[in-house]
């Protein structure tokens, strides 16, 4: 960020005198709301620092570091008492009171557009660090910035930037902020994470080809059957003798079949051998089968969760699709049937495949909320409540996931919501419920 335009924000932010609330809602993004206007969002990432409104900016998670809950102790309900930009340096320093405590408890929130170093700090009225996003050692920068210590203050410099201009309101300047760096970014996280998905597509694929034919294993055991029931039928004959390798047998159609024989003490046990094979190629036949429909299912809901990525409009919604870290999980885990995404701090849950979506109504939660597609075929979905109320942010989001997720047709779709407590399962993923409210979602 150029100090001319921090200037210009900090000019125009000295109409409020208070912070309403202030906490992140990424991991280098701040949200601060001045008394009643437009959320201002602070986007602290190393090499591209800047400010911007946006009215739904989604938030993953809820972040209680240290940093945090001092962050929202110290400057929520706060009273301004100064607003200024150094001279000579990126830093932005935002001075309050904290009304809600019992004695004054003056505190500085220092931002720092410092490019690599960039930072939020937040300082006691003694220039101690209390906190703050980053902490960085001595042995990264030459001024360390480390709780109980106080901050040395960054010498002025001479600041070789670009003519800043406005060139309309700030208003109109915050929200173009974001929207012009929104096609860059949105396509660059694009390609990144649908890279990653079709990555893991890859190997899916691979294992499905390296999977044994299914009916060639079940040509065979039926050959090894047919065998096993032509050596029971030759027994009263003797023309088949312990140990024997091979056999020329006259079949039910009148052929004559060589049959290679195991290594067996009777000609008995040579058929119950066969027997024995032709049962072990069948349930391996069966057994490939279940593979290949479990990585076939696999393989489908990640080519849909690379339709729903290339459908997205934001970078954060992205993030919430395809988080920078997931969390593995163990083999035979029922999670592996069912998505994991997380809103405002709320886990979304959605099934992949039917027995995802059983598993899911059997471990909902009375008061968990339930989506599905009305009257169709779809992907059941539960968002944990933790006997909350849930924002329309999240019940829409829930609902577009369900949609994405399970209609492969563009239009507009219903999708009914009820409390987990009102659905009643039948016949495994079927169920009857009542009591229901319906979104209209529309796949684009």
């Amino acid at each position: 960020m150029k100090h001319s335009e921090l200037v210009c924000i900090n000019d125009y932010l000295k109409q409020y005198h208070k912070i309403s609330s202030i906490y992140r809602v990424d991991d280098s993004v701040l949200r601060i709301i001045f008394e009643a206007g437009e959320p201002l969002f602070i986007d602290l990432g190393r090499g591209d620092s800047y400010m911007f409104f946006k009215e739904d900016f989604k938030q993953a998670k809820r972040y209680t570091a240290p940093f945090d809950v001092l962050l929202a102790k110290r400057f929520s309900n706060a009273k301004i008492e100064c607003m200024e930009v150094e001279e000579g340096n990126r830093i932005w320093r935002i001075g309050v009171m904290a009304s809600s405590s019992y004695k004054a408890m003056r505190t500085t929130l220092q931002l720092e557009f410092t490019g690599r170093n960039t930072n939020a700090i937040i300082l006691d009225e003694n220039e101690v660090v209390l906190e703050a996003m980053r902490h960085i050692d001595a042995s990264v920068s030459f001024r360390s910035v480390k709780v109980g210590e106080i901050l040395e203050k960054l010498p002025p410099k001479e600041l070789k930037e670009k003519p800043f201009e406005l060139g309309g309101s700030i208003e109109e300047y915050l929200k173009a902020s974001y929207e012009k760096r929104l096609h860059v970014k949105l396509e660059e996280i694009k390609k990144q994470k649908i890279a990653q998905v079709e990555k893991k597509i890859t190997k899916l694929v691979q294992a499905i080809d390296a999977l044994e034919n299914e009916e060639e294993l079940m040509v065979k055991s039926d050959e090894a059957q047919k065998e096993a029931t032509l050596v029971l039928a030759h027994l009263h004959t003797n023309t088949i003798k312990g140990y024997q390798e091979a056999v020329t047998l006259v079949d039910f159609e009148g052929n004559e079949v060589t049959i290679n024989l195991p290594q067996a003490q009777t000609p008995q046990m040579a058929a119950n051998m066969l027997f024995k094979k032709s049962k072990k190629l069948r349930q391996k036949a069966l057994s490939v089968h279940r593979q290949k429909e479990n990585l076939d299912e696999k393989r489908l809901f990640l080519e849909r969760m690379v339709g729903v990525i290339n459908a997205a409009h934001d970078p954060e919604e992205i993030q919430i699709l395809v988080p920078k870290q997931r969390k593995s999980k163990q083999k035979g885990d029922e999670s592996n049937l069912y998505e994991t995404f997380l809103l405002e701090g709320y886990r979304i849950l959605l099934g992949k495949n039917e027995k995802g979506n059983i598993a899911l109504l059997q471990e909902a939660k009375k008061s968990d909320i339930w989506l599905h597609v009305k009257d169709m075929p779809s992907s059941h979905v539960i968002i944990c409540t933790e006997k909350q109320n849930v924002p329309e942010s999240v019940l829409i989001f829930a609902a577009k996931l369900c949609v994405e997720f399970s209609m492969a047709q563009k239009g507009g779709y219903l999708v009914d919501y009820t409390k987990r407590k009102n659905v009643k399962p039948f016949d495994g993923a079927n169920v009857a419920y009542e009591e229901y409210q319906t979104l209209k979602i529309y796949k684009e």
